[in-house]
C-alpha cells in the first residue's frame, strides 16, 4: 500500500539526515522565471493545444467509476467528454455529443446510467457509446446504426488510473509517460482499491502553472500556512527526484519523529511524510495512510489569468468498511481532506491569485526560484522543454 520498503527506509533516513542537519533539497543554483509565461495569450494557446487538447490526460481514479454504468463528465479540455465503465466492466471514454444534431448528452458531472440519452430527441447510446435507441426510425430515415454511435476517444486504465485522450486519433502509453519506475512505484500504492469519498473545485484567478507551482516547495510553510499546515509539517525540508517529465515531491511531516523509536521493518513513508507526485503536465497526486487527494489543475479556455482546480478525495477500503472504528477514520479523513482543500483555496491560492496580479500589472519582468525550490525549477523547464523554448539557465 506504499513504495517499496527498501525505497521507503532510503527516503526517511535522507529525510531525517537533512531534518538533523538543517538543510534542504539543493536545485544547485538559482533560476529566474519571466512573468511573460503566466499572461501571455499565445503561450497560453500553445499550451492548450500541446498539453491539453494534444494530450493524454488523466481524468480519475478506477475508484470514480465503481460499477458498470457508472460514469463521470469532463468539460476542460476543449471537447466535452464522457468516461464511463461500461455493462462488461471496461474502461470507455466519448465525446458527449449526440451523433444526430450535436446537442449534449449527458449533464450530471457524474452518476450511473443504463443508457444515455439525449434529451434533444431521445437518441439513445449504451454504456460503451453504441447507438442503440432511434425514436420513430421509419420517419426519420435508414442510418447504420454502427456508424453513429458516440464518437470514441483512446481510454486507458492503468495502476489505477483512468487516462484519456481529448483527439480520438491519439495515443496512450501510460509506461511512457509515467516512466517504468515511476509507474512501478504508484502501482506500489494500489489506486485501484480507493473509493471516491468527495469532490469539489474552485475556479482561481491566476495562471494554471500558478496553481502547480504552490506544491513544488515547503519554504512557504513557516510564513503562510503557519497556523494551518506548519503545525503538522516541517517547513523547507524535503525530498525531491524526478522521473522523466514527473517527480516525486516529499514533505516532511512532524511525524517523522516517530520513526525514530521504531524498527525500520515497521517504518512507513505515508506517515513520516506527505508524497505529492506530480504528473505532466497538470495533475497532483498525494497519498496518505487512509486515502489520496487528487488535484487537476485546467487553464482558461481564453484567459489566461484565470484557471480551475478540480479535487478528488478517496479513501481507502478498511477506512469505508461498515465498522465504529473504520467510520471514526472516515470521519477523520474527510476533516482533514476539507481542511486540506479550504488551505488551498483560502492560503496557497490566495497568494497565487496576488502573483496573477502583479503578473497582469507587468510590475515586475521575472521571478526568482530559489535553490531549496527544485520542483519549481523542474516545472517550468519541463514545460518549456516541451514547447521547443529555451530552457531557464542555472544561475549560481
Amino acid at each position: 500500500m506504499a513504495m517499496r520498503h527498501e525505497v521507503q527506509v532510503r527516503l526517511i533516513d535522507e529525510m531525517l539526515g537533512r531534518l538533523d542537519a538543517g538543510v534542504n533539497v539543493d536545485a544547485g543554483g538559482l533560476r529566474r522565471n519571466p512573468t511573460s509565461v503566466y499572461v501571455d495569450p499565445e503561450l497560453a494557446a500553445r499550451e492548450r493545444a500541446a498539453f491539453f487538447a494534444g494530450h493524454p490526460q488523466l481524468v480519475g481514479l478506477s475508484g470514480d467509476l465503481p460499477a458498470p454504468g457508472s460514469f463521470i463528465t469532463i468539460d476542460d479540455l476543449g471537447v466535452p467528454i464522457i468516461a464511463a465503465r461500461a455493462d462488461d466492466g471496461t474502461f470507455v471514454a466519448m465525446v458527449n455529443a449526440c451523433r444526430h444534431r450535436g446537442a449534449r448528452v449527458v449533464d450530471d458531472e457524474q452518476g450511473d446510467a443504463r443508457r444515455f440519452t439525449c434529451r434533444f430527441h431521445n437518441w439513445s447510446y449504451g454504456t460503451d457509446g453504441a447507438l442503440v435507441g432511434v425514436p420513430k426510425r421509419d420517419h426519420f430515415g435508414s442510418i447504420d446504426d454502427a456508424c453513429h454511435g458516440l464518437v470514441r476517444l483512446p481510454a486507458v486504465e492503468r495502476y489505477g488510473m483512468l487516462w484519456v485522450h481529448p483527439d480520438p486519433l491519439g495515443t496512450i502509453d501510460v509506461d511512457a509517460l509515467l516512466t517504468p519506475e515511476l509507474a512501478e512505484e504508484l502501482h506500489h500504492w494500489r489506486l485501484d482499491e480507493l473509493h471516491c469519498a468527495d469532490r469539489d473545485h474552485y475556479d482561481v484567478a491566476c495562471n494554471w502553472k500558478l496553481a502547480i507551482d504552490t506544491f513544488g516547495e515547503t519554504y512557504h510553510f513557516p510564513a503562510l500556512h503557519q497556523n494551518t499546515l506548519s503545525l503538522g509539517f516541517h517547513g523547507n525540508v524535503s525530498c525531491y527526484e524526478t522521473f522523466g517529465r514527473n517527480h516525486r515531491f516529499l514533505l516532511c511531516r512532524r511525524a517523522i519523529d516517530q520513526m525514530r523509536d521504531l524498527p525500520r521493518e515497521e517504518w512507513n513513508i505515508a506517515v513520516a511524510t506527505l508524497p505529492a507526485y506530480w504528473l505532466f503536465p497538470n495533475v497532483q497526486l498525494l497519498p496518505t495512510v487512509d486515502g489520496l487527494f487528487l488535484v487537476r489543475v485546467y487553464p482558461h479556455p481564453t484567459d489566461p489569468g484565470r484557471h480551475t482546480s478540480r479535487i478528488g478525495f478517496y479513501l481507502r477500503p478498511g477506512v469505508t468498511e461498515a465498522s465504529e472504528g473504520a467510520a471514526k477514520r472516515a470521519e477523520q479523513e474527510r476533516t482533514l481532506a476539507q481542511l486540506f482543500a479550504s488551505i488551498i483555496r483560502d492560503e496557497d491560492y490566495v497568494m497565487s491569485a496576488s502573483q496573477q496580479a502583479t503578473a497582469n500589472s507587468g510590475a515586475l519582468a521575472e521571478v526568482v526560484f530559489g535553490r531549496n525550490e527544485p520542483a519549481l525549477h523542474h516545472y517550468h523547464n519541463t514545460y518549456r522543454e516541451a514547447l521547443g523554448m529555451e530552457l531557464l539557465p542555472l544561475l549560481g
